[in-house]
């Protein structure tokens, strides 16, 4: 009976041991949820910008004057706006490209120019405007990322419509010891051209789907033609002797946004309730 009670009692012991040694075991938490570090992404992507254009031109030429020796004076354009949208795709962390429909409004054309030829001396005084539509396949790299502002560079290729509005060519003419005055006018037209750009600017990463862009192009638009020309006398028919605007470039200044179509979505940890 002894033996019982010793055995009972040391069973007890040892319970009452174990249950010490684990109330005196510090409760480990449980786990923290980490999520998933946001990562850069694939994907589709929209896009629109705003901005000014600062054009000129090479050349303004017509067959009437070639036989000239000609002097130039300020011929060239004001600034005039551009709005762009467009839809892109971004393959990975550093290379993306999107296809962008571009509309440059009216930018006035104006300039002079002295001509002489034998017996001939001709002072012109040009007016009118041009706009632009314009479409680019583009491809950029950006650069890396600080501060989520990303420098990026790139490149575009695609054509261009280039359209003359409202030309006049108002002259004075003098001939064998006679002063004339003249006034063409020319009919408004339009021609595609092969259209190419270098781009170059500025990313800030605003959310991780949405994106503002400051950027920068250099645009090739090639070269601009009216329609026939008419002279303000009636005995001055209209002719195909058309006035075109040869190489003209544009440096541009846009502020453009940019919208992730598949976006990661923000982390937000689950509602705990006490009680």
């Amino acid at each position: 009976m002894r033996s019982v009670k010793s055995l009972v009692a040391a069973g007890a012991a040892s319970l009452l041991s174990s249950m010490a040694f684990a109330a005196d075991m510090a409760i480990a938490p449980p786990p923290m949820y980490a999520p998933a570090p946001v990562e850069d992404f694939g994907g589709w992507y929209l896009r629109g910008d705003i901005g000014m254009s600062n054009q000129s031109l090479q050349k303004l030429d017509n067959v009437d004057i070639t036989n000239f020796n000609s002097q130039t004076v300020g011929l060239g354009f004001d600034s005039a706006p551009i709005f762009d949208l467009g839809v892109g795709y971004r393959l990975n962390n550093w290379f993306r490209a999107d296809l962008t429909t571009q509309y440059r409004g009216r930018a006035n054309f104006h300039g002079s120019d002295h001509l002489v030829a034998p017996g001939i001396i001709v002072a012109n005084t040009y007016l009118g405007s041009k706009s632009e539509f314009v479409g680019l396949v583009n491809a950029y790299v950006d650069l890396g990322t600080w501060w989520c502002v990303t420098p990026f560079v790139g490149a575009g290729v695609g054509m261009s419509y280039n359209q003359i509005h409202g030309f006049q060519d108002n002259g004075s003419i003098y001939n064998a010891g006679i002063l004339n005055n003249s006034v063409t006018y020319a009919a408004d037209a339009g021609k595609w051209n092969l259209a190419w750009a270098v781009h170059a600017g500025l990313a800030y990463k605003v959310t991780p789907g949405f994106t503002v862009e400051l950027g920068y192009s250099y645009l090739d638009l090639g070269s601009a033609t009216t329609g026939a020309n008419t002279g303000f006398d009636p005995s001055f028919p209209p002719n195909q002797n058309t006035w075109t605007m040869k190489n003209i470039t544009s440096h541009d200044l846009t502020l453009g946004v940019r919208w992730e179509l598949n976006s990661p979505q923000v982390y937000a940890p689950p509602l705990v309730r006490k009680g």
